[in-house]
């Protein structure tokens, strides 16, 4: 049981084929974009190639038309987890969903009741005021979790102002116990590993990824997903990559500033997940310099202690 974690562009995935071939595992994503048939360029997914070598779960698993859940996920990544261990298979899950990830460690984070009446309030609020103000709002009673949550994800920021609305109490506060005390309760016995990266490079490898998004024919993907009979659902519409070319084919901005706006809130992103992670116990950090190849970070994995060998 390897799990694998990084910033945006950090190679992890490159990571986890290399290890799941060496050790004859099946590899478990955990992203939660990657999740979206037909969503390709923009999320990164494994070559075809790749997932012909090696069996990959919980990729092209739901509509992009389709809201997607962390309970949905833990769902499925629980049942792939048991496949696997039936045809006696080591597992590597890689990824950098971080909700997601906890929820792989820890089980999920139910947090206060719902109130209906409040949502709808909420949600009525966010089609006539609209969401950016929602946000704000947010920012100003949970700049943590305004920081975390997307400007365009409703459903999140939505509960987090029903949250505070119910209790007087930031969601984030409730997260930060519940992490506390699910750290000593880690489901499975995971061998976790993190890749590390100077900030420089980590901002040279997302530029370089997001033009080899635009010369692989990301603007056509978006094309070819917004004439779909089925809209794209909230939560398609705001991953990075995405959002922004959307704006880009609706004329508000040029190619060349969709580019820079995806180039920035994947950097943002990047910073995102270094703040999550540094929450998580017991990771074998692996420092990565520029010119180390992958083979010399497998031989760095394999030297960890635990199921890596």
């Amino acid at each position: 049981m390897v799990l694998i974690l990084g910033v945006t562009a950090s190679g992890k995935g490159r990571l986890a084929f290399d290890l799941a071939e060496s050790l004859g595992a099946e590899i478990i994503s955990i992203d939660s974009m990657k999740v979206y048939r037909r969503m390709d360029i923009g999320t990164a997914k494994p070559p075809e190639d790749a997932r012909r070598r090696i069996r990959h779960h919980l990729i092209d698993v739901a509509e992009p038309s389709e809201a997607f859940s962390v309970a949905a996920f833990l769902e499925l990544a629980n049942d792939a987890i048991e496949q696997i261990k039936d045809r006696q298979k080591p597992v590597v899950a890689v990824g950098g969903t971080a909700l997601y990830i906890k929820a792989m460690l820890c089980g999920l984070f139910e947090g206060p009741g719902t109130d209906e009446q409040i949502r709808e309030e909420l949600r009525q609020r966010a089609k006539s005021e609209g969401l950016e103000k929602l946000h704000r709002e947010l920012q100003n009673i949970d700049a943590a979790a305004a920081e975390r949550i997307h400007p365009n994800d409703a459903k999140r920021i939505i509960r987090a102002l029903e949250v505070y609305r119910l209790t007087g109490k930031a969601i984030s506060d409730f997260q930060q116990q519940w992490a506390a005390a699910q750290a000593q309760d880690q489901r499975h016995n995971w061998t976790i590993i993190g890749l590390r990266r100077e900030k420089a490079e980590e901002n040279k490898r997302i530029n370089a990824r997001v033009k080899k998004m635009i010369e692989a024919g990301l603007v056509d993907e978006v094309k070819s997903l917004l004439a779909e009979d089925k809209p794209l659902s909230q939560q398609a519409r705001c991953a990075i990559g995405y959002t922004e070319i959307i704006d880009y084919l609706a004329g508000k901005t040029s190619l060349e500033e969709a580019v820079e706006l995806i180039k920035k809130n994947s950097r943002r992103l990047a910073k995102n997940q270094r703040t999550w992670f540094k929450t998580f116990r017991d990771v074998h950090w692996l420092d990565i310099k520029a010119d180390e190849s992958p083979k010399e970070i497998l031989e760095q994995a394999k030297t960890l202690p635990g199921d890596v060998k």
